[in-house]
């Protein structure tokens, strides 16, 4: 019956996020990957496969949605704790919010399914194409749609050491996602039809990963740099209350006055307030601790401009001239009302959740002999947005809070996400958050030094800055989609030669 094929498809999600941080069991995506493609080809019921493309369709949509609900329920459900433990919204009304947000992500699965049960061709070996190029696209598509969430793109778990991380730098982490369900899919062809050439093509696919991790795509500018990651671990429920500001403005200078480098970093928001509020003096205290100590502090607070308009921002203050960041991507429902649902900021108490884009090209900020693009939070997921500071910038900079999510999957797989924005810009990424995980990530993937989540602390290294380009970098995700929508056309033509 199909829904036990359906039930097989949603466990088997489900268990794609061990591929994932903090489990790290890269080979599970594959199996996942693989079996989910035998439910939508060799394994499809053989009334099915001889039944009307109608019955087909809706067959495959609903395996590959069930697939991708078990994996949105798996690996993002730690947005309930936002809704509820810190924005307040009764547990029934976010349990329901995170179920219908996991369903809508799960349509994008969903759509591939479907679309492949109505293309194949009935062959494994070229279905596998089709199906490659499908996963790409569907997870493509869901990265920028209706803003984007492209949170658990499949090639985010091929993070080293997996050898499919050498592609990262020519297709990006979508590219990625596409290889990984080609290889999938041919290791599950080769097994089914009992023949040797897609099995090695799939080695082929993985052998070619492994050569491309030997290549530096960048190199080294500028002299070494001393960074200071620092990590505040203010609780989310505590960060706002105004009898504790004090406490916390007192806590960001210690930090800055006790641990001197070329840049010193303070997370995001890690002033609650807009810079307007600040105590008279504060930040001019700030950028006098950081030159006196030969450098230059960069911290996330709330800034606004003559029109009232309030932004979510990164301030660096110190030797260098001052400088200022806004964030541009925004996240719906916690930084900013989509249209028509003011009526959910009635429901729940976030916070500033009425800010307002920063522009989508902002240069680099000159700090400590090199150049430093700041991306805040929710922002490095988009990898083709990061890639506009490039080739000009020579390091890449988060500012994460993730309290807001407690303590969830969501910091490793944040910080796994920074992981492959390294491997596709050839730059170090430097991450400083409130609770976790502040880091320190080469431009090879690898995580040089990270600090213990849930810990207040300072992450002290040595960075050097990058310069060159990567494919990635150069084109951006156009080559990966194109090559999927060639696939497509020509699975299109070939359904209508046979039609």
């Amino acid at each position: 019956m199909d829904w036990r094929r359906q039930g097989a498809a949603l466990l088997t999600g489900g268990a794609s996020v061990l591929a994932y941080a903090p489990f790290g069991i890269f080979p599970l995506a594959f199996v996942s990957l693989g079996l989910l493609f035998w439910l939508l080809g060799p394994g499809m019921p053989q009334h099915l496969a001889a039944a009307a493309q109608q019955k087909r369709v809706g067959y495959g949509f609903g395996v590959g949605f069930a697939w991708g609900l078990g994996a949105m329920l798996g690996g993002v459900s730690w947005l309930y704790v936002a809704l509820n433990r810190y924005g307040g919204l009764a547990m029934p009304l976010a349990a329901t919010a995170i179920l219908l947000f996991c369903a809508f992500m799960a349509l994008f699965a969903g759509l591939a399914g479907g679309l492949f049960a109505r293309l194949k061709q009935g062959r494994a070996g070229p279905d596998s194409w089709l199906f490659a190029a499908l996963w790409l696209l569907s997870e493509w598509t869901r990265g920028w749609a209706f803003t984007g969430f492209p949170w658990l793109a499949s090639g985010y778990s091929q993070s080293p050491p997996s050898p499919l991380a050498g592609f990262a730098p020519v297709f990006g982490v979508y590219g990625v996602g596409g290889l990984l369900a080609l290889a999938a899919a041919l290791m599950l062809a080769a097994l089914h039809e009992r023949r040797w050439r897609p099995a090695a093509l799939a080695a082929l696919v993985i052998g070619g990963g492994l050569g491309l991790r030997q290549v530096a795509w960048t190199v080294p500018v500028g002299e070494p740099v001393k960074v200071a990651l620092l990590q505040t671990n203010i609780e989310q429920s505590l960060k706002w209350r105004p009898e504790l500001l004090q406490h916390w403005l007192e806590r960001n200078l210690a930090l800055v006055r006790d641990n001197p480098a070329q840049l010193v970093v303070l997370p995001e928001t890690t002033l609650p307030l807009l810079v307007d509020y600040l105590p008279p003096g504060y930040l001019e205290a700030i950028g006098r601790i950081a030159a006196q100590n030969g450098g230059d502090a960069i911290l996330g607070t709330f800034t606004r401009d003559g029109d009232n308009l309030i932004y979510n921002a990164a301030i660096s203050l110190g030797r260098s001239p001052s400088g200022h960041y806004a964030k541009h991507h925004l996240v719906p429902f916690g930084e900013y009302s989509p249209p028509r649902f003011h009526w959910f900021y009635d429901l729940v108490n976030i916070p500033m959740a009425d800010q307002t884009r920063g522009p989508a090209h902002q240069p680099p900020l000159a700090l400590a002999g090199q150049k430093v693009a700041i991306n805040i939070c929710y922002e490095d997921v988009f990898g083709e947005e990061l890639i506009r500071s490039l080739p000009e910038a020579t390091l890449m900079l988060n500012l994460s809070n993730l309290a807001w999510y407690g303590d969830s999957l969501a910091q490793p797989q944040h910080l796994q996400i920074a992981r492959l924005r390294a491997l596709e810009t050839g730059r170090p990424m430097l991450r400083a958050t409130n609770t976790g995980m502040t880091a320190v990530v080469a431009p090879d993937g690898e995580v040089a030094a990270v600090l213990p989540a849930f810990k207040a602390g300072a992450l002290h290294a040595e960075v050097r800055g990058y310069q060159g380009l990567t494919p990635y970098a150069r084109w951006g995700n156009w080559p990966a989609v194109t090559t999927a929508l060639l696939v497509v056309a020509l699975a299109l033509v070939a359904g209508r030669r046979r039609g």
